[in-house]
């Protein structure tokens, strides 16, 4: 919260630039890394985390710095890049099956991916579950984040989440299985 504070101070004295910079310093690579987990390619995700900034930015004077900025940037983030499946699979005219195969086989050709083969793997899984599903996975498996603070982000139960993230994870689970 004390850089939220600061980004707040900055924002409200007229330093509007900086406030700008510091927000995008604080949250880029989280917001990122959250993105491309949806997304998988390296391209949308950075299209989308500047949908996500400027969103962000340009509904600053309406925040009410009750929450974090972190959850709200989250938020922001989560429901850009949910709006941008559905009208990616929607201009694509594809069940959402095919478009998680298009998913999948950018993530193959990403020059910026670095992970292992059981990284890949675990990603193309990840890409498999359904939209919502996968950001409730993302935040949770990878980012470790608590269930209340995903609550938050995406406007569910902790209980709703928490079977959403067990269905997940047991999808996944049985694949990895499967495969062994």
């Amino acid at each position: 919260m004390e850089k939220d504070a600061h980004i707040r101070e900055l924002y409200l004295a007229g330093e509007c630039e900086k406030a700008f910079s510091v927000l995008v310093s604080q949250y880029s690579e989280q917001l990122y890394w959250h993105i491309r987990t949806m997304v998988a390619s390296h391209e949308d995700t950075n299209d989308i985390l500047q949908n996500t900034f400027i969103k962000a930015w340009n509904n600053l004077p309406g925040f009410r710095w009750e929450s974090s900025l972190f959850t709200w940037m989250y938020r922001i983030a989560t429901n850009e890049s949910l709006n941008f499946l559905k009208a990616a699979e929607a201009r694509a005219h594809f069940s959402m099956t095919d478009y998680e195969n298009v998913l999948s086989a950018r993530l193959e050709a990403d020059p910026y991916f670095n992970g292992n083969d059981l990284q890949r793997k675990l990603c193309k899984l990840v890409l498999e579950l359904p939209a919502k599903q996968r950001a409730v996975f993302s935040m949770r498996y990878f980012k470790q984040m608590p269930y209340e603070e995903i609550a938050q982000i995406t406007d569910t139960s902790v209980g709703a989440l928490k079977a959403s993230y067990h269905h997940a994870y047991m999808k996944i689970k049985e694949a990895l299985d499967a495969n062994d």
